[in-house]
């Protein structure tokens, strides 16, 4: 038997850990409260929201780049557009498609001495070279006035995206 000083010693000598940290419960308590902001957080962002508001600028980009284009081709001259090299031979009078097959056909009067490419719908527009796009865009001259829109009819949250001048 050991006596009481012993007892003392060997109880000193391993003295007993005061056991810190966190329990399961706490741990699984701050995991729901961090999954609930990010929930939060992810609903206010709204990605998909953001995504399309980032595609209709490009849109708003691509309209304004044809149209300075086509602006640019006329000013060059003599206020007409000047159709050599193109796939067309006026400009339309009502809205109809920027492509090579099936629409206006303006690629190459504008590229490359006005465009470096042609810029085409984010979502429905396609362009490998001027024997093989649809820009998704749509231009028309009024036949009054002689102002030229164009526009992109596939504009996404309800926007009206076309420029004319």
């Amino acid at each position: 038997m050991l006596s009481e000083n012993k007892k003392e010693v060997i109880w000193r000598g391993f003295p007993r850990k005061n056991k810190t940290g966190f329990t399961l419960i706490e741990i699984l308590i701050v995991m729901a409260i961090l999954a609930i902001l990010a929930a939060a957080v992810i609903i206010a962002i709204n990605p998909a929201r953001q995504f399309a508001q980032a595609r209709n600028t490009q849109r708003w980009t691509a309209v304004n780049s044809i149209l300075n284009a086509v602006h640019q081709n006329m000013a060059d001259n003599q206020g007409s557009f000047n159709f050599s090299g193109c796939g067309a031979t006026a400009l339309p009078t009502s809205a109809t498609s920027i492509a090579s097959t099936g629409g206006v056909d303006l690629c190459g009067c504008l590229v490359p001495t006005y465009l470096a490419s042609l810029p085409y719908d984010p979502t429905t527009g396609s362009y490998t070279d001027c024997t093989n796009y649809d820009s998704g865009y749509t231009i028309y001259q009024d036949a009054t006035s002689g102002r030229i829109t164009v526009a992109a009819p596939a504009a996404e949250l309800n926007q009206s995206i076309s420029v004319t001048r």
